[in-house]
C-alpha cells in the first residue's frame, strides 16, 4: 500500500487554528450561558422581594397610565340642625312659678287711685304720670287680647305677653280684658284679675282705663318701666 501523505506544517498550523476557534466559541457560549443564568438568578430575587416588586409595580403602573394628578376634595361637615332643642320642661317650670306669682286673692283696691277707671301708680311714680298716660302721651307699642280665654289661660298668656315686652325694651302696651257682654249677666270676668295681676308685677310702673277710642273700660293701657 504506498504510504500516506503527511500533512504540511500550514495545515496543521491551521488545523490547530481551527481548533482554538472552536475552543473560543465554546468558551464565549459557555459564558454567555452562565451571565444569562445569573440574570436570571437576580431576576427571580427582585421578584421574591416584596420592596422591589413594589417599586416595579409602581413603575409599571406609572408606565401604563401615565401622568396622575391627585384629586383634592373639601371635607363637607354635616350642618347643625337649624332648630336647637327646646326646654320643655324648663319652660313648664318656669310658667308654674309665674302663675303661682300671679295671685288671684291679692286685695288690690287700697292700692288703685280713687278715680272713676280705678287707675294704679306704684308710690315712686308721680299722678301727672296718670294723666299723661289717659292722653296717649306713650304710643302703645303692642296689645294682647285675652276674650275668650279662661283665667289660667288668660293670667298664662299675661305672662308671656310681659315677658315678652320686657325682652324688647317696650314701654307702653294696652291689656284687652273685655267688657263682659259675653258674659253671664253681662259682668267682665277677667277685669278684676288682670288689675290684680298687673298690680303684682314689678315691671308695671302704672296703668290706666283705655281712651273711648282704643277701647274704654274693656282694655287697660300700661305703662312699663324703662
Amino acid at each position: 500500500m504506498p504510504a500516506k501523505p503527511r500533512p504540511s506544517s500550514s495545515s496543521v498550523r491551521q488545523a490547530k487554528g481551527l481548533d482554538g476557534l472552536k475552543d473560543v466559541k465554546r468558551h464565549l457560549a459557555q459564558q454567555a450561558a452562565e451571565r444569562k443564568a445569573h440574570q436570571k438568578a437576580l431576576a427571580g430575587l427582585q421578584v421574591s422581594s416584596p420592596r422591589s416588586g413594589s417599586l416595579n409595580d409602581r413603575e409599571l403602573f406609572a408606565r401604563t397610565v401615565g401622568e396622575v394628578v391627585p384629586v383634592h376634595t373639601t371635607r363637607v361637615l354635616p350642618r347643625p340642625s337649624s332648630l336647637p332643642a327646646l326646654p320643655l320642661q324648663r319652660e313648664k317650670d318656669e310658667a308654674a312659678v309665674l302663675i303661682e306669682a300671679l295671685s288671684d286673692e291679692m286685695d288690690v283696691e287700697s292700692l288703685l287711685e280713687t278715680d272713676d277707671a280705678l287707675s294704679f301708680r306704684r308710690s315712686d311714680v308721680g299722678p301727672d304720670v296718670l294723666k299723661r298716660l289717659r292722653r296717649g302721651v306713650w304710643a302703645i307699642q303692642a296689645q294682647l287680647d285675652l276674650h275668650g280665654l279662661r283665667r289660667d289661660e288668660a293670667r298664662d298668656a299675661l305672662n308671656h305677653f310681659f315677658k315678652a315686652a320686657l325682652q324688647q325694651r317696650l314701654r307702653c302696651v294696652r291689656v284687652v280684658h273685655g267688657k263682659g257682654h259675653g258674659s253671664p249677666g253681662r259682668t267682665p270676668v277677667l277685669k278684676d284679675k288682670v288689675k290684680r295681676w298687673l298690680v303684682q308685677k314689678e315691671e308695671v310702673m302704672a296703668y290706666v282705663q283705655a281712651r273711648a277710642a282704643d277701647g274704654g273700660h274693656g282694655a287697660l293701657v300700661v305703662l312699663l318701666r324703662a
